[in-house]
């Protein structure tokens, strides 16, 4: 036994002594996150014992979804390459308000979703598999039926009741949205209620970053206070904000406030428009990487989105133009996954779940359907790990004409170049030394496309509505020392069982 140990072990040691190549792993930062977001009540149904008036055929009910579903499906996240998931509010909620948004009591759980000790075990779970929890968190009304609201003592707890004035700062901050009762915080008391129940959930369950709902809604003073508490109960505590505003500029006015990036509309707007049908020019789309660094403090740290459970499903948009889904997402996720920002894909996205307006959107999860953009969505996902360029590097427009552009994403001594075809044919484009070192080669990542630089040039040619990830490296050929190591590797390992074989022989003789 001794001598056929010896014999596996020796080449084993040799070979694995070679030279690797490998690059040491860079600390992980929130801008190489890839952000999964659910809405839990319709995402998964784990435990049927909390299934309190649900009603699957109603779209305005509870349809079951909770927080084992969400653990039971866990693994299926971070298969598809998903790092980060962000679920609607889960606090208590009055009758009907499955979606989380009409709060009764910040320091509860929703009886339909599960209790706090399961809500803990989702968090432990997901952190065992690498996985980070984003909590959405509101702090600008609560539900219509909360007690508070008919308090004589919590009178000075909201604001009076008035209509909507989108043209008006105090009427944004002050009046009742879609007529939820509207806090005051204004008032010390309400301050310090919220910002003490968004630093318990902290402190008791482990989350690790808020996305902030209806942030124009809210007094920028209460912002500020509210995200300097909030950070110093945990390191590296991500806040995402939400303004629904097509206009950058009415987006960057909260720039300062310490929430470290943005749900980013403007782009998402662009997005959609570009990418619902070929033949859209993605001139303007590529402006968007010089739009974002001037208009806020860190790009990178900007939420990248297609839709939302706010938004008609993008999947809408494409049956509407007549072409065929999974193409079109497959183009829109390569862009959002390639450019400066976190991407967020709404649950469903993987599978191009339909829907029209509110609750539309927010239909029930099928897990049993096609699996292709499932696979796409897991190696663009694998790739951004990968390729730290995708997640840090610079970002130089090389070529757009019309609907056919070529980017490339520059970090350290690592060049990755995308190209996209947006356009119903072909497409051949030549680049020259003057944008790309000369004398290397483009490996393709999604179509195993190789580019090799001839007279200077790189000509790449893309097929109508695909698109490419290269990354750009030394010319491929025989790798001599590693063939000559390996054969080395193999005439020892035979000549070994030739020595074991003579001195069997001579054994067996004697």
């Amino acid at each position: 036994m001794k001598r056929v140990l010896s014999l596996v072990l020796v080449p084993f040691l040799l070979f694995y002594s070679l030279p690797v190549g490998a690059v040491e792993k860079e600390e992980r930062k929130w801008q190489d996150e890839t952000i999964y977001f659910l809405m839990v009540d319709r995402f998964n149904n784990g435990d049927t014992s909390n299934d309190l008036d649900v009603n699957i055929k109603d779209p305005k009910a509870y349809q079951g979804g909770d927080f084992q579903g969400i653990i039971d499906k866990l693994d299926y996240i971070k298969d598809m390459g998903f790092t980060t998931i962000w679920m609607t509010p889960i606090f208590d909620n009055q009758d009907l308000g499955y979606h989380g948004y009409w709060i009764t009591d910040f320091y509860s759980t929703d009886e339909h979703f599960g209790s706090i000790d399961d809500f803990k075990r989702l968090v432990d779970e997901a952190h065992k598999r690498d996985i980070k929890i984003i909590l959405d968190f509101v702090v600008n009304h609560v539900g219509p039926d909360h007690q508070w609201v008919n308090d004589p003592e919590k009178k000075d707890w909201f604001h009076e009741k008035q209509p909507m004035n989108f043209n008006d700062e105090e009427s944004l901050q002050n009046a009742w949205l879609y007529d939820l009762p509207d806090l005051n915080t204004e008032n010390p008391e309400v301050r310090e209620y919220l910002i003490d129940a968004a630093k318990w959930w902290i402190e008791e369950t482990d989350v690790d970053g808020y996305r902030l709902d209806t942030v124009r809604h809210v007094p920028q003073e209460f912002w500020d206070e509210f995200n300097e508490e909030v950070k110093s109960v945990k390191d590296d505590f991500y806040i995402i904000g939400e303004i629904f505003d097509r206009d950058p500029q009415n987006i960057a006015k909260y720039n300062g406030i310490g929430i470290d990036g943005f749900v980013n509309f403007p782009q998402a707007e662009e997005m959609r428009n570009v990418f619902q049908k070929p033949d859209q020019s993605m001139e303007r789309l590529f402006n968007f990487f010089k739009y974002n660094e001037s208009f806020y403090e860190d790009p990178y740290l900007m939420g990248s989105f297609i839709d939302n459970h706010d938004m008609t499903r993008f999947t809408r948009l494409l049956v509407q133009n007549k072409v065929f889904p999974g193409t079109r997402w497959k183009l829109a996720l390569t862009y959002m996954y390639t450019t400066p920002g976190i991407p967020i894909v709404y649950y469903g996205s993987e599978i191009a779940i339909d829907g029209g307006e509110d609750p539309d959107n927010r239909r029930l999860m099928d897990f049993r359907a096609d699996k292709e953009l499932i696979e796409y969505i897991s190696e663009i996902g694998s790739l951004r790990q990968e390729l730290p360029a995708l997640t840090r590097g610079t970002v130089t427009p090389l070529f757009v004409e019309g609907g056919m552009g070529i980017f490339k994403r520059e970090y350290k001594d690592q060049t990755v170049v995308v190209a996209m075809n947006n356009t119903s044919k072909s497409q051949e484009v030549v680049l020259d030394a003057s944008v790309l070192e000369d004398d290397k080669e483009l490996k393709g990542y999604l179509t195993a496309d190789l580019v090799r630089s001839s007279n200077g040039k790189y000509t790449i040619i893309i097929d109508r509505e695909e698109a490419e990830i290269y990354e750009l490296k030394d010319k491929s050929g025989l790798n001599y020392a590693f063939i000559a190591a390996l054969s080395a590797v193999y005439i020892l390992f035979v000549g070994f069982i030739y020595i074991a074989w003579k001195r069997g022989r001579k054994k067996t003789k004697q």
